[in-house]
C-alpha cells in the first residue's frame, strides 16, 4: 500500500493524485523534524539553566545572542535613536 495513488474522488484531476507513500514520507520527515526542534530547545534551556546557575544573566545573553545575529549598522541605527528617544524623554 505504501505506494498506492489515492484520489479523492473519481473525475478528480491527475494533479490531485496522491501517494500515500510519498506523503508518508513527508509526514515523517516533518515529524522527525519536530522532534529534532525540540530537542535542541531542551538543550538551549539546559545552557541558560547553567549558564544562570554560574551567575550570568541570561535575559542580557539572550539579547546578545540576538544582537550578533543582526547587522552592526542596523544596531548602531537602532541605538543612535534610541539614545536620542530617552534623551527627549529626559532619561
Amino acid at each position: 500500500m505504501a505506494d498506492d495513488v489515492l484520489e479523492q474522488s473519481e473525475g478528480t484531476p491527475d494533479s490531485y493524485r496522491v501517494s500515500a507513500g510519498e506523503l508518508r514520507q513527508f509526514v515523517e520527515r516533518y515529524e522527525r523534524l519536530e522532534m529534532e526542534k525540540k530537542d535542541i530547545a531542551d538543550q538551549q534551556k539546559e545552557v541558560m539553566a547553567e549558564a544562570k546557575g554560574r551567575g550570568y544573566d541570561t535575559k542580557v545573553m539572550r539579547k546578545l545572542v540576538a544582537m550578533r545575529k543582526r547587522d552592526q549598522d542596523d544596531i548602531a541605527e537602532e541605538e543612535a535613536v534610541l539614545e536620542m528617544y530617552k534623551a527627549a524623554l529626559g532619561m
